[in-house]
């Protein structure tokens, strides 16, 4: 949203910049009277967009995910016993999953993190995804992937209530990414696999840059980020970020925000 004054439309002019003719006016921007006149003067048509632009459009939510494990329905039963089954405690952002009531020691060569909450339902393929702080703790180096890319990833092991686990591989600290359902990418012209531009709205903006955008009918608008992220970026569950480019190109409202 941009907030357009005589004084501003000055600016621009003394830039050397010149005014756009038609000039563009999204939705959500404050033109003034006296912009308006100044525009008109000059015999410079306004062009109004009731859709605004990526930026205008896209406030994101944002999800923060502390350290988690996703079990393999024949680990569920090598952790917790015979014919078990994980018990739901709270529903998660995206649908159809939830934070499960049973938790995990994970022990590696330098140390250990008791309590680690398992996420249901159980799936393919065991996967453990922490922070960077934490792979240090645990004395691992940890690779960057996306989640479901656990080939070639360092090995942890599990300790439930019933028995232990030692994984070959699937600890990862997760790439960021961006949840979107197929309605959510057509809005905000995102397709699947796009390297998109995030932006933080509080006092010390930090942008995120190269988030992975997964689109699926299941998915809910959320962007994803661990603890380490959300620390150094002033983010917490609930707040927002604002979607200001993809692909490597800036949208153009923030190309004027920064001209």
């Amino acid at each position: 949203m941009a907030h357009i004054t005589e004084a501003s439309l000055r600016a621009m002019l003394g830039r050397g910049r010149g005014l756009p003719d038609p000039f563009p006016v999204r939705a959500g921007d404050k033109l003034t009277p006296a912009a308006a006149d100044f525009l008109k003067q000059r015999n410079i048509v306004l062009t109004r967009s009731d859709r605004g632009n990526l930026a205008d459009r896209a406030l994101i939510p944002v999800g923060v995910s502390n350290r988690h494990v996703h079990l393999a329905p024949r680990h569920v039963e090598a952790l917790f016993g015979e014919g078990y089954e994980l018990k739901p405690l709270r529903e998660l952002s995206q649908r159809g999953q939830y934070a499960a009531q049973e938790t995990v020691a994970i022990v590696g060569p330098k140390g250990n993190i008791p309590g680690v909450r398992i996420l249901g339902p159980a799936r393919g393929e065991t996967q453990v995804e922490i922070s960077r702080t934490d792979s240090y703790r645990l004395g691992v180096q940890t690779p960057v992937r996306l989640s479901g890319d656990i080939r070639g990833t360092p090995g942890i092991t599990l300790i439930g209530s019933a028995g232990t686990v030692v994984l070959s591989e699937g600890l990862i600290v997760a790439r960021n990414h961006l949840h979107l359902s197929p309605e959510d990418a057509k809005r905000l012209q995102v397709g699947q696999g796009d390297r998109l531009m995030l932006r933080t709205n509080g006092d010390r903006p930090v942008i995120f840059a190269g988030v992975v955008a997964r689109i699926d009918p299941r998915f809910t608008l959320d962007f994803h980020i661990d603890t380490d992220e959300a620390n150094s970026s002033f983010l917490s569950n609930g707040d927002s970020v604002t979607l200001i480019g993809a692909n490597g190109k800036l949208s153009d409202s923030v190309k004027e925000e920064l001209s």
